[in-house]
């Protein structure tokens, strides 16, 4: 895809969703393979302040590693940061410290210059408005439950942890955006049940229509996973970290309806209105206290969910 395709793109990231500003400094942090992304972000970050820096490094190995400690000062240091990488910084230190120091910190984990055009191009109002509305039907439930045709039940509990909404929209100092944008989310207390992930999970990608991955979860944590390659994903992060590594991190709810179909692409898919994923393994980033060095996001397809016995509503397309 040409330059010219991924400027428009880059504008909305830059100027609608970060709301960048001549006065304020801007850090693009990328890799060897997305840096045609990285460069479109630079160059209309650079038009619009001088105090613009471009970074980049080999992509990592694993969604949630820490980035190089050069990368992650200059994040900590910055305004604004934008982060379109191969590997995701969402669920990092380095994130974790740079919102901490008040930077409005979007990142674009897996992104591809194809999802990015599809993505960001979206009324992002019209996705903030339907983040509020469902927010509003699940943030007082004691109880959620989460079903679907093809084999998930599962209850979570949020316990005291607090829902999240990534619209895409950062304005104010210290917050979080994935880009593309769109879902509600936390990270449980606790949680009980079966998840059959049929949609997208890395690093498969899009699951054909004979694929599921199972999960059975106990107590918060992941107790069974009937795939081969996201187990032993799952079992290196544990050579590090031990149990942590199998915590049930997060259970998300896909508001961008904006998204007609799933791509393949963890970052798009699980924005996609009417879908619910759930993560396995870091949640100190999204309001947990488990720290893990892996983030694996598994998308559902056709799910339902209650809210205290109740159905509601999930946005569609």
């Amino acid at each position: 895809m040409s330059d010219t395709g991924l400027r428009g793109p880059a504008e909305t990231a830059v100027l609608q969703c970060l709301a960048l500003e001549s006065g304020e400094s801007c850090l693009i942090v990328t890799d060897d393979e997305r840096r045609p992304i990285g460069e479109a972000l630079y160059a209309v970050a650079s038009e619009t302040t001088d105090d613009a820096m471009i970074i980049q490094y080999p992509p990592g190995d694993q969604h949630g590693e820490e980035p190089p400690e050069p990368v992650a000062t200059a994040m900590a240091s910055a305004d604004v940061v934008l982060a379109p990488t191969t590997k995701s910084l969402t669920h990092t230190r380095a994130r974790t410290d740079a919102t901490d120091a008040g930077a409005r910190v979007a990142t674009l984990p897996g992104i591809t210059e194809e999802v990015f055009t599809t993505g960001l191009d979206v009324d992002y109002t019209e996705i903030h408005a339907a983040s509020e509305r469902l927010l509003d039907a699940v943030e007082d439930a004691a109880e959620l439950r989460v079903t679907s045709p093809q084999g998930t039940d599962i209850t979570v509990t949020p316990g005291d942890r607090e829902w999240q909404l990534d619209t895409g929209i950062v304005h104010e100092p210290g917050q979080l955006s994935n880009l593309p944008a769109g879902e509600i989310f936390l990270s449980p207390e606790t949680a009980d049940g079966t998840i059959v992930v049929t949609g997208t999970m890395a690093p498969h990608g899009l699951l054909d229509k004979a694929q599921s991955i199972r999960l059975e979860v106990e107590d918060g944590y992941v107790t069974s996973i009937d795939d081969d390659t996201i187990r032993e994903q799952v079992e290196t992060a544990a050579e590090e970290v031990g149990r942590d590594a199998y915590n049930l991190a997060e259970l998300g709810i896909g508001t961008n309806v904006g998204v007609v179909q799933l791509v393949g692409s963890v970052l798009l898919d699980e924005k996609a209105g009417g879908t619910v994923h759930f993560a396995v393994g870091d949640d100190a980033g999204i309001g947990g206290d488990t720290d893990a060095p892996i983030h694996l996001d598994g998308i559902l397809r056709n799910p339902t969910v209650y809210a205290d016995g109740e159905e509601i509503d999930l946005p569609t397309p």
